[in-house]
């Protein structure tokens, strides 16, 4: 199998070593030269959950065009990049070919058919990875939970049952879904419990999880979350959230979601896709998000002044 990885960041450099290490045909896209440089001279380093070890052979390019067309492609972009990726990929898509995005929070599915039919697309949504780039070239990741699969025009296919056996040969433990609202929302609601508030605070999941005034405000944005897909007819396959989101955060506490990762670094977050659309569906919905509202406004205030090398 051919696969384009576009955005090999973080999570794309972990879905790129592991499928070219299993014998696949990978093409890393991606914008940061410095990276590409180093994958291309001295293979991507890899360590962390699935050990420690060195994938060479994989292909570079800095535009979906320098692979020309793949049989999958994985969208591994941050959400507000997706437009742009998919203007260069959505030519290239051939009739029985794959686009999988796999981005934080909710439309990450909407956001790939407006380029391309709805028929080419299968959701990917990962879970408990806490992967970082210590250098260019490197991927670390803390753990390798779940990859979550679905079509997105729903059902259990050959192709997803297809996928699924080739990324768990691969070293993935995955698993297809046909709910896929159940499998987005699932994700969302652990996306919510983490994201923000490890970036307001500073602190890894661990630390978050340990002090009980930070993990009360963690669960009071999950729980905004929950309660607006309940309203929306999600079917949670558990009874008790808290639980939930508690059990996976136990499963990665040296981890740092993104959006923190993100303000350590002083760039803008995916805040507006995660934390901010439960404000947004709340307000749709006619419910009082305040955990998240408030999260969100210290999040976009500190962001606002990133640009200025001198703000606080």
């Amino acid at each position: 199998m051919k696969v384009g990885i576009v955005g090999t960041g973080s999570m794309g450099a972990v879905y790129a070593a592991l499928l070219a290490k299993a014998g696949h045909e990978v093409w890393a896209i991606d914008r940061w030269a410095a990276h590409l440089d180093a994958i291309e001279s001295d293979g991507l380093q890899v360590s962390g959950a699935s050990g420690d070890y060195v994938v060479d052979g994989i292909q570079v390019g800095a535009r979906a065009g320098d692979a020309g067309p793949c049989d999958l492609w994985v969208i591994a972009t941050k959400a507000a990049d997706v437009d742009d990726v998919m203007a260069d990929v959505a030519p290239l898509v051939r009739p029985d070919d794959v686009v999988m995005p796999f981005q934080n929070g909710l439309g990450a599915g909407e956001r790939v058919v407006r380029h391309v039919d709805r028929r080419h697309v299968v959701i990917g949504i990962a879970e408990g990875f806490g992967s970082s780039i210590p250098a260019p070239g490197s991927v670390h990741h803390n753990g390798m939970r779940l990859i979550r699969i679905g079509e997105m025009a729903g059902g259990l296919t050959d192709r997803v049952q297809r996928i699924e056996r080739e990324w768990r040969d691969a070293g993935f433990n995955v698993r297809a879904f046909t709910d896929i609202e159940q499998m987005i929302w699932e994700k969302f609601i652990c996306n919510v419990t983490l994201s923000a508030p490890t970036a307001a605070f500073d602190v890894n999941v661990g630390q978050l999880q340990a002090a009980p005034e930070l993990w009360a405000v963690a669960i009071g944005c999950m729980l905004e979350a929950h309660r607006i897909g309940v309203e929306l007819g999600v079917t949670f396959s558990f009874e008790d959230p808290v639980a939930y989101v508690a059990e996976f955060a136990s499963t990665i506490p040296d981890a740092s979601p993104s959006m923190r990762l993100d303000h350590l670094a002083r760039r803008p977050s995916e805040v507006d896709v995660i934390n901010g659309q439960v404000v947004e569906l709340g307000r749709r919905l006619g419910h009082d998000t305040p955990y998240n509202e408030s999260l969100c406004a210290v999040l976009r205030a500190r962001e606002s002044r990133f640009a200025d090398p001198d703000g606080a």
